[in-house]
């Protein structure tokens, strides 16, 4: 089905519906399972989002790799065999609009909330996501609260980047900002932050805007109304464990990510708006 010039909606071989993206300027997926972003090339560049070769893409399962939206809770909940990193990833999200305009091409999606079982989500809200594609690429997660009380979520913009050889690569723009590490901390990040181990951090209180220095070049990565940012690679032992991911492919990934988290959480009262918002670009 033919939406604009350059956009379409296909489907995978395994029956998942995306929204396909070919312009002068980009090329970019988003499925709608998860309104899961899974690939944005500007023209002329290299991929700025990275999907790992074991992705089977299969219905009611996150994507591994792209940007997975991770709502209304981050990572494990606190209640007993809840889908981990909330239910908005694996929800069949509803193309809202296709604006093609001559550097960009706006794209919007909602989750139908009534597909959300109230035992997860009991509250009234609306969820959008926004995607400017131009030669870089804007997402942007609003959450408005149409319930009577005040709403408190945790959230990220899980966004997974390629690197040739996470070695060789480094992140610029941490410097000054506190970070708690597997429970511990918080300490302070004094330098550029390089890897040769699990790493899976959580800053606050830092810039809002870093620089992944990688072979390849240097990706820019800026946050908005984001308290708190996540820096993850699984390194060699977590990487047998995952689902979806090769034993090898921690050399070839790393996961930067705008977020509200732990103490970040967003409070949100009747009536009220909040979007979270990143930008990434080939510098």
């Amino acid at each position: 089905m033919k939406l604009s010039p350059s956009v379409t909606i296909e489907q995978s071989e395994t029956g998942l519906e995306f929204i396909k993206v070919a312009s002068e300027f980009c090329d970019a997926t988003i499925f709608l399972q998860g309104a899961q972003i899974t690939e944005f090339t500007p023209t002329g560049k290299k991929p700025l989002l990275w999907v790992s070769q074991q992705e089977d893409y299969q219905e009611g399962k996150g994507v591994r790799g792209g940007i997975p939206i991770c709502w209304p809770w981050f990572g494990v909940s606190q209640h007993e065999g809840w889908p981990a990193h909330g239910v908005a990833r694996t929800g069949l999200w509803r193309a809202e609009q296709v604006k093609e305009e001559e550097n960009s091409i706006y794209i919007s999606l909602s989750l139908p909330m009534n597909q959300i079982d109230e035992k997860y989500w009991p509250h009234k809200t609306k969820l959008l996501v926004e995607f400017i594609l131009s030669t870089s690429l804007e997402v942007r997660l609003t959450t408005t609260n149409l319930d009577s009380e005040t709403l408190n979520f945790t959230q990220a913009l899980h966004t997974y980047f390629p690197t040739p050889a996470i070695e060789e690569t480094k992140v610029d723009g941490l410097q000054g900002s506190k970070y708690i590490e597997f429970g511990e901390g918080p300490f302070e990040q004094h330098d550029l932050v390089s890897f040769a181990r699990e790493t899976d951090m959580v800053y606050t209180q830092a810039q809002d805007t870093q620089r992944i220095i990688t072979p390849d070049g240097i990706i820019e990565v800026s946050r908005e109304n984001s308290r708190s940012c996540v820096l993850w690679n699984p390194w060699i032992d977590k990487s047998k464990r995952l689902s979806n991911f090769a034993d090898d492919e921690y050399h070839v990934m790393l996961c930067l990510e705008a977020a509200n988290v732990l103490e970040d959480s967003v409070e949100l009262a009747p009536g009220d708006k909040h979007t979270l918002a990143t930008s990434l670009r080939w510098v």
